[in-house]
């Protein structure tokens, strides 16, 4: 017996070490950490659980044979963060560069399937050369089954991708299927065909970093949802995140203990919007000191920064955020903010977390640009997102609601449960200057008179009371006691029921 127990840990030891300790030290040297290292990292300490430590290869082309590691170049497995459970697959970079084969991608699907039969998110850290070539046309149907489970486990499980090295070819649209991408700086990066091929097709001289690493994909292509120092950093923000998140979308998201008063009062947000409307502010103000304790976890910081997306918590409970940042563009919607906001709405909708919308809109940003480039589609987006969501909507206008744009941030005939005003809204079709040089076009070579008008209008339209009496703004509140106003708004709503017609699945404008 204890021959077989020492072969046992003999055999353990041997899969630990997956390419073994040159390569190892290689990917120390880089700065990365291993596989193992990381899923150490990221789970409770003790939590982690392994599936398929022993399972190898099956390939028997190109002298593959000689080489069998056990785990064959993936580790999976279940654990727990916080002591809340999830899965997680960790690519190993030191076996066959963290390629995919036949039985890598099945150790995959394994713990994918059963995330989604046990309702609890998957973590994919992936740090990887590709498919596995001397498999061929195996190591895509790998692939593709994967691809498939992370289509049927979308809006049911929380998908969680961690680029930690390359992620290059078909590799890259399982991570695309995901809910969040957290990308490392100068050791991570994603693109669909390499330097060297866009080099060969279109003579572009680009390096891998310029062509699809962290800055890339967090400021231009939006793929990465965020991006980090080191392993270990993108490996605690994770472990935050998912302290947000609701195991599956049969269960509500997890309720923490708050030292916050819930009727805190702050008097510094009566003085927030300047006293001229074209001063800019800073909005992450305002969700600072809404949120308990100030925490707030903020998804796509560097993308589309003219809208605010992320989680913050009420009462102890995940709420989402979704804000128009006056510092940025005046807060104009575009193309970009319009979809960063439509797919956040989208997710929390699908998760069933509440959304608080804050708003101070002036319009859609115009210019050919814009106009050519299909910004009405994709501000259908972030209207037919918020339409559709059935989640308990809060929203709080603090300065502007022009036009359009005022219908799509959650306005109240887009079924918003409680639609709050700060005295200082000014909900209308436009501004005062367009609306004048509008409805008084004969008068405007006479500029007293004009400003005359533009004063009347404004003090006619640049207010909240008008949509007050319309019904369209359930109260005009203190800017103080937003807080309150807003927790209890949150609270009222816990058992609210919605449902939509029923329908195999919507078609948004993609």
């Amino acid at each position: 017996m204890r021959d077989i127990l020492n072969e046992l840990e003999e055999r353990r030891a041997q899969a630990r070490l997956g390419g073994g300790e040159k390569r190892i030290e290689a990917q120390h040297k880089k700065g990365k950490l291993t596989a193992r290292e990381r899923v150490e990292l990221l789970l409770d300490e003790g939590s982690f659980e392994e599936f398929d430590m022993f399972k190898t290869h099956r390939c028997a082309d190109f002298g593959m044979e000689e080489s069998k590691p056990y785990g064959d170049g993936v580790v999976t497995g279940w654990g727990t963060v916080n002591g809340r459970m999830v899965y997680v697959f960790s690519q190993d970079f030191t076996v066959f560069g963290g390629s995919l084969s036949e039985t890598h991608a099945e150790k995959i699907c394994k713990i994918m399937d059963m995330a989604v039969q046990n309702g609890a998110p998957v973590i994919g850290i992936n740090d990887s050369g590709g498919a596995r070539i001397q498999e061929g046309v195996a190591s895509l149907a790998g692939y593709a089954d994967v691809f498939q489970r992370n289509i049927m486990a979308s809006g049911v499980v929380p998908q969680i991708s961690l680029i930690m090295g390359p992620c290059a070819g078909g590799a890259v649209y399982s991570p695309a299927m995901t809910d969040f991408i957290f990308m490392v700086k100068d050791s991570s990066y994603m693109f669909v065909t390499g330097p060297d091929v866009v080099k060969t097709v279109t003579n572009e001289i680009v390096t891998a970093e310029e062509l699809g690493g962290a800055t890339t994909h967090t400021k231009k292509s939006s793929v990465a949802d965020g991006a980090y120092e080191n392993d270990v950093e993108a490996l605690y923000e994770t472990r935050r995140l998912i302290d947000f998140l609701p195991l599956s979308n049969r269960e509500k998201a997890p309720v923490r203990p708050f030292f916050d008063e819930v009727d805190r009062v702050e008097a510094s947000l009566d003085t927030l919007v300047p006293a001229n409307p074209n001063t800019p502010y800073d909005m992450k103000e305002l969700i600072l000191k809404v949120a308990d304790e100030g925490d707030f976890f903020e998804i796509q910081k560097d993308f589309a920064a003219n809208i605010i997306t992320g989680f913050i918590r009420l009462e102890g409970q995940t709420v989402g955020v979704v804000a128009n940042q006056p510092m940025v563009l005046a807060g104009c919607l575009d193309i970009d903010s319009s979809r960063k906001a439509a797919r956040f709405v989208r997710f929390c909708d699908a998760f069933e977390i509440p959304i608080l919308t804050l708003v101070d809109v002036p319009g859609f940003l115009p210019g050919t640009s814009q106009e050519y480039n299909g910004v009405i589609k994709h501000g259908a987006k972030l209207l037919f997102a918020y339409g559709e969501a059935t989640v308990p909507k809060v929203t709080v206008i603090t300065r502007k609601a022009y036009g359009g744009a005022y219908d799509v941030m959650s306005s109240k005939h887009l079924r918003g449960d409680f639609n709050y005003a700060w005295p200082t809204a000014e909900i209308a079709v436009m501004g005062a200057k367009g609306a004048v040089e509008i409805l008084y076009r004969s008068e405007l070579g006479d500029a007293e008179k004009i400003a005359a008008r533009t004063k009347n209008y404004e003090d006619r339209f640049a207010n909240p009371f008008v949509a007050a009496e319309k019904g369209f703004i359930d109260e005009v509140i203190q800017p103080r006691s937003t807080r309150r106003r807003v927790a209890r708004a949150f609270a009222a709503l816990r058992s609210k029921k919605l449902s939509n017609p029923w329908k195999k699945h919507d078609n948004i404008p993609l």
